[in-house]
């Protein structure tokens, strides 16, 4: 594409504070399902996986220490959405549906005044299952067979098709419908599928290897979305987050993937945000963050409310404070991702597996069926992949923080038990088609 598509003018912390003054704001919420932060350049990888979402690191505000709350898709966006934990959300299972009771941040947006339209591959997070709350448009675009030059190559997968189908749709949503206030969510599946063609095999062929060229594929799908912004006018006027809902393991500690437990590899994620201006340099937000942070945080740049009692927050006074050179309020603050290792079972007792993150400390909890429950303790300073076990050298650390994993898992769903419903064998098979052991 050249790179010829950010013609946004140059702005400062002054102009991120007025953003809320703004009437004519778009936002474009972007997922690229299983993400891993420290495989993008912008996060510090050898690698150059990712030039474009780098590009808009550089210039807008990144989001160094960034928690997802779950290493599962389903449990992990019901988070991200409502900007509650997953213990007050109750999405555990693969039966859980979302309730009506559940404030959306689509619901707040259409409230507003803005068209809300989601497009997404991914099938945990489909109507069937309630995410398609405030959406005036909610829909999986049609899959197209692979072209010649395009692999995937999770073996595991029956899924057909790539993101292009989002990304068109979403270009001839703006083409169309863009006069109007928007609000666009897209869920790319690409990563998630490991697909990547001729032009973005640049780093091997080994399974890891593979994951790095689906992320240099999945870059150049979003450059050709922000040069259809860029062509239509659009960049000067809208607020991009780029997020995901989890990570994936790459045998650090004997497994592959994700939705098996919640140590770093599976739960760091990336937090990009691109405003309608170009930042020189741009601010890194140092402070630990969460996904149930970035609704409060985009709501709060768009002077907007966000639901009362969650349990994430606003993120705003941090992007000022380092915008403007000024150290954030300094503290170890607390997150927490978690896992129902049951979550694929029904009629089975809940199986836990809770991290939780202080500071640079990582207290892990992997509940283990007919054995001694596992415990451990990281410290990133001096161990930034979390592999050395410091338990025994910090019991005060360990106590305090199994307190908090105790009284976190007390904790009980916002709108009492989350509903369920039967799924369907077509639905089970297209859930089964993203690689899932479903029953």
């Amino acid at each position: 594409m050249g790179g010829d598509w950010d013609r946004r003018p140059r702005g400062s912390a002054a102009d991120i504070a007025r953003l809320r003054d703004r009437g004519d704001l778009n936002v474009l919420f972007i997922v690229i399902d299983t993400l891993r932060a420290e495989r993008l350049g912008s996060y510090g990888y050898e690698r150059d996986t990712s030039p474009v979402l780098d590009r808009l690191a550089h210039s807008g505000v990144r989001f160094e220490r960034h928690l997802a709350q779950s290493s599962w898709t389903k449990s992990s966006m019901a988070s991200l959405w409502t900007g509650l934990y997953t213990a007050r959300t109750g999405i555990t299972r693969y039966d859980h549906v979302l309730p009506d009771a559940a404030r959306m941040a689509a619901e707040l947006l259409r409230e507003a005044g803005f068209q809300t339209v989601g497009l997404y591959r991914n099938g945990w997070v489909s109507p069937t299952f309630g995410f398609d709350q405030g959406f005036e448009v909610y829909q999986r675009p049609r899959s197209r067979p692979l072209p010649p030059n395009v692999r995937r190559e999770n073996p595991t997968l029956g899924e057909k098709g790539t993101d292009e189908g989002v990304i068109e749709a979403a270009a001839e949503f703006l083409r169309v419908n863009g006069q109007r206030r928007w609000f666009l969510y897209l869920h790319l599946m690409d990563l998630h599928e490991y697909i990547y063609d001729a032009e973005s095999a640049l780093f091997g062929s080994g399974y890891s290897e593979i994951y790095d060229n689906s992320i240099r594929w999945t870059d150049g799908s979003i450059e050709i979305l922000l040069a259809s912004l860029s062509e239509l006018g659009f960049l000067e006027n809208t607020l991009i987050a780029v997020v995901s809902d989890h990570g994936e393991a790459f045998l650090e500690r004997g497994f592959e993937g994700h939705a098996r437990r919640v140590y770093r590899e599976e739960t760091e994620v990336p937090f990009l945000l691109s405003l309608p201006f170009r930042l020189e340099p741009g601010v890194v937000v140092q402070t630990r963050t969460r996904n149930v942070d970035v609704w409060p945080t985009l709501l709060d740049l768009l002077g907007l409310e966000p639901p009362q009692g969650i349990d994430g927050r606003s993120r705003l006074a941090d992007i000022l404070s380092s915008a403007s050179g000024q150290a954030p309020e300094a503290g170890g603050r607390i997150a927490i991702a978690d896992l129902d290792q049951h979550w694929s079972r029904r009629d089975t007792d809940p199986l836990n597996t809770i991290a939780v993150v202080e500071d640079t400390f990582r207290y892990v909890r992997v509940e283990q069926a007919g054995a001694t429950t596992l415990e451990q303790l990281f410290d990133a300073r001096g161990d930034p992949r979390e592999l050395r076990d410091r338990a025994a050298e910090e019991p005060e650390t360990l106590e305090r923080l199994r307190a908090l994993a105790d009284e976190y898992l007390e904790m009980q769903p916002s709108w009492g038990e989350a509903p369920t419903r039967e799924i369907s064998e077509l639905e089970l098979n297209l859930l089964r088609a993203l690689g899932y052991r479903l029953p």
